[in-house]
């Protein structure tokens, strides 16, 4: 029977004039009322938009006659499992972080492209920490077995970065990737450090070293440049965000451990809007937390939970161009998008 149905999907298929896949992402149903934050009346600053859960082929008539033949492909085969972190460019195209599935799913909707990214066969990627995009759309993944990968605008491996200088990448987790000097900037866990690489992975500069001091680390994890220029390092076991410059220079520091508004247990993912609001995700808390530039503690987003608007254990924070906030919801298995209403504060507004 099996061979019949074979045979029957071959003469059908030398019958088509071209097969194509188109893809789209997957979301969750929206919510039944608006969430927003802080909670209305109040004026919102960041406000619910949607939820990724995965990507979603449509049913071309290969598809359709390939499920004939062979049965129905599993409803969630390219759902996201563990998402830790996501990132888009552009052009509009979204690169998540999975560890769940031990790849990075890369989707370009202008071309309703999906394409599921894993390394070279003889250096697969093993555990994706986080993604950053370049000026040119090249693609950098950092695996915190000790590798970056770059990624050309196509998906094809460009190179592997293995080592800062003479030093091997002990646990890469962060990226962030500086318009101003075109360099990807790299925290290294385990190395208690922040290395630059130019634009063909040669370490430029290093950053930190272990310590509590000004401009040293304590197991830096996520890192984001702000529009303003400035780099921020999620310092987590010092339980405080540092802010420096590109050459490393300490400009300011602000958190402190403890359970309260404001307090840091796992500091995370790290983003800043274009009014300098700077967002941080607390894995332990599922949350994330929103301070002025100063480290005022503003607003929190979220509380722990499954519902929309809620997280579990989220870990990677991203903002586009268009004033988007992605935050990976790792165990929920989604990324809930949030929309960020700008020049928040202006009198009158």
């Amino acid at each position: 029977m099996r061979r019949r149905r074979t045979a029957l999907l071959l003469t059908l298929v030398a019958f088509l004039p071209g097969c194509s896949t188109s893809w789209k992402l997957r979301t969750s149903p929206p919510p039944q009322y608006p969430l927003q934050w802080p909670y209305a009346p109040n004026r919102a600053k960041v406000t619910f938009d949607r939820a990724l859960t995965g990507l979603t082929a449509s049913a071309t008539a290969g598809r359709a006659l390939a499920a004939i033949a062979y049965g129905a492909e599993p409803a969630d085969a390219n759902a996201f499992v563990l998402p830790v972190a996501a990132a888009t460019a552009g052009d509009g195209r979204i690169a998540v972080a999975d560890m769940g599935r031990a790849c990075v799913h890369l989707f370009v909707p202008a071309e309703a492209r999906y394409v599921r990214l894993t390394g070279p066969k003889q250096e697969p990627i093993r555990t994706p920490v986080s993604t950053a995009f370049d000026d040119e759309m090249r693609l950098y993944v950092s695996d915190s077995s000790g590798r970056v990968y770059a990624f050309g605008a196509d998906g094809k491996v460009l190179f592997v970065v293995r080592s800062a200088g003479n030093s091997p990448l002990r646990r890469p987790t962060g990226l962030a990737f500086s318009k101003k000097t075109k360099r990807l900037y790299v925290a290294d866990t385990l190395a208690h450090t922040v290395y630059g690489f130019d634009g063909k992975g040669e370490m430029v500069i290093a950053m930190g070293g272990r310590g509590d001091g000004d401009g040293q680390f304590n197991f830096p994890t996520h890192i984001a440049w702000a529009p303003t220029g400035e780099l921020f390092v999620a310092d987590s076991l010092n339980f405080r965000i540092q802010i420096l410059d590109e050459q490393g220079k300490f400009l300011g520091a602000f958190g402190q451990h403890g359970d309260g508004s404001g307090d840091f247990a796992m500091p995370k993912g790290l983003a800043v809007d274009k009014d300098g609001v700077v967002y941080v995700a607390d894995s332990l808390f599922d949350v994330v937390q929103l301070f002025d530039r100063r480290g005022e503690f503003l607003l929190t987003l979220g509380r722990r939970g499954t519902d929309l608007g809620e997280f579990w254990m989220p870990a990677g924070l991203f903002i586009d161009e268009s004033g988007n906030l992605y935050v990976s919801d790792t165990y929920n298995h989604r990324i809930q998008v949030f929309r960020i209403a700008e020049r928040y504060a202006e009198p009158g507004r």
